[in-house]
């Protein structure tokens, strides 16, 4: 059975930082894009980052560009979403989402598997 379980969220005032992991069972984790997508109160899922694990290449919104970075443990089979200079504005409940043909995309259609979901709030 494939999960992804998220943690890492939290309380955090704007300007800091948070680390968000995605821990992945259940599939050959080097097989796989792995993608980060939000949710902001009142706006629709967006996608935020993907990491292709066969190749490591990258995507970034251009919204967290320059501030967040992904990257993976393929030992541990997690992915971390680094989040640096955090806005108000990156409230949002994050997933993580596996595409098993392992191309990745900013299109949440792509994705095969969710986890359930971790809430990060940026305070003022």
């Amino acid at each position: 059975e494939v999960q992804l379980v998220e943690s890492g969220g939290g309380l955090v005032q704007a300007g800091g930082s948070l680390t968000l992991s995605c821990a992945a069972s259940g599939f050959t984790f080097d097989d796989y894009a792995i993608g980060w997508f939000r949710t902001a109160p009142g706006k629709e899922r967006e996608g935020v980052s993907c990491l292709r694990s066969k190749d490591g290449n990258t995507w970034y919104a251009d919204s967290v560009k320059g501030r967040f970075t992904t990257s993976s443990d393929n030992a541990k089979d997690t992915v971390y979403l680094q989040m640096n200079s955090l806005k108000p504005e990156d409230t949002a409940v994050y997933y993580c989402a596996a595409d098993d043909y392992g191309l990745g995309s900013s299109i949440e259609s792509k994705y095969d598997y969710w986890g359930q979901g971790t809430q990060v709030t940026v305070s003022s």
